[in-house]
């Protein structure tokens, strides 16, 4: 009874021992290394392995030093894909494929060589090695590019909703980030300029303020400057842009004091947007009427007016300016300037009940003119 049991048992280690060995059999091993264009290992990269003949996927991820391996693959025929992330997995935007790639028992090794295969590619179109190597040079610049774009891209979002919050120093602080980055690119300068300039208006201490606004300035014309610079630029929009930037610029020097320097750069916004030409001249006439230069600030509300002969606060602003320039006769009757009456009445003919409707009226009536809409003619009766 105990021999029969000792050869019961000898039989089912035997079989234990072949069926293991039959399972070990069942699969094998798959590995390899995956590096980019330039020879860097893709680090956290996805080699899926598609069973042709059933369609069973392994999905495998590439370590630090771009490495995959993985136990337990089915023998068969695979098409094997690379990927740069899991997410482009997801969104199924290969490096590169292979097809028909056979697993069999034991060990598989499969490596990406993306340089290798781009000079194949190249070769196979009769490329020469220095082109192969432009090529290779152009998508290494590219890819770097795409990379340096996203960075401050992230960088103008976290300012551009610090600037919303009137957070001025945080979005000062990335913006100043992103041009330790990259300090070619013009709208970062653009919204520094805007950051310096609005955290101005918070300070107490007037040192600090000019200094801000100093800041402001440089940061300004430094987008100018880089937006001049671009000699190509097929941005439909490259003059309104530019033109923009003079506008802030401006209004920088304006509030830096620097008022020559704000008459001249408003004149070159005019003159680089001449569509909205109106909206800089009469920036400047604000600034102009501010420092008290009445004939100045005329002249430049009748550039307004030219550009736009339907802008009514150009009007009533001119008016204002011709006030300031009014003289008293021997009898102390108030003599306006010629032009002053119908400058309010014009701005009454197209703003009846506007925002400076009521001191329209008032200064009609501070030099003796009536309240007329026509520009003093009246209309002919109608004949029955």
């Amino acid at each position: 009874m105990r021999k029969h049991f000792a050869m019961l048992v000898f039989v089912v280690l035997i079989l234990g021992l072949c069926a293991t060995s039959l399972f070990g059999q069942a699969s094998g091993t798959v590995k390899g290394v995956a590096k980019d264009v330039q020879g860097n290992p893709i680090v956290d990269g996805v080699v899926l392995f598609a069973n042709q003949d059933n369609g069973q996927k392994y999905s495998l991820k590439t370590n630090k030093k771009g490495e995959y391996f993985s136990l337990g693959v089915a023998p068969g025929k695979y098409l094997v894909t690379l990927y740069k992330t899991a997410e482009d997995a997801k969104a199924n935007k290969e490096l590169f494929h292979v097809n028909g790639f056979q697993v069999q028992l034991d060990e598989n090794t499969l490596d990406f060589d993306l340089k290798k295969e781009q000079e194949k590619t190249a070769q196979g179109q009769g490329l020469t090695p220095e082109q192969i190597k432009q090529m290779q040079e152009a998508k290494a610049k590219q890819e770097k590019e795409g990379n340096t774009v996203k960075a401050l891209n992230e960088k103008l979002s976290a300012a551009t909703t610090a600037l919303q919050g009137g957070d001025y120093d945080t979005a000062i602080n990335a913006l100043n980030e992103a041009n330790q980055t990259d300090p070619s690119r013009d709208l970062i300068w653009f919204k520094l300029g805007d950051a310096y300039r609005l955290s101005a208006n918070k300070q107490t201490d007037l040192a600090e303020k000019q200094k801000r606004l100093d800041a402001s300035v440089a940061a300004y014309q430094k987008a100018v400057q880089l937006k001049q610079a671009v000699t190509n630029d097929k941005d439909p929009d490259a003059a309104k842009k530019l033109a923009a930037y003079y506008n802030n610029l401006a209004e920088a020097y304006a509030k830096a004091g620097k008022t020559d320097d704000a008459i001249k750069t408003y004149e070159q916004a005019a003159q680089t947007d001449p569509s909205a030409a109106a909206q800089y001249y009469f920036n400047e006439g604000a600034v102009l009427t501010n420092s008290g230069k009445a004939d100045d600030a005329i002249a430049a509300f009748n550039k307004v007016i030219a550009a736009d002969p339907n802008r009514a606060d150009a009007y009533y602003w001119k008016g204002v300016n011709l006030i300031a320039k009014e003289t008293m006769d021997k009898d102390n009757k108030v003599i306006a300037p010629p032009g002053t009456a119908e400058a309010f009445q014009k701005y009454l003919e197209l703003q009846p009940t506007g925002t400076y409707a009521d001191g329209a009226k008032g200064m009609l009536a501070s030099i003796g003119a009536s309240v007329e809409t026509s520009y003093g003619t009246r209309k002919k009766p109608v004949k029955k």
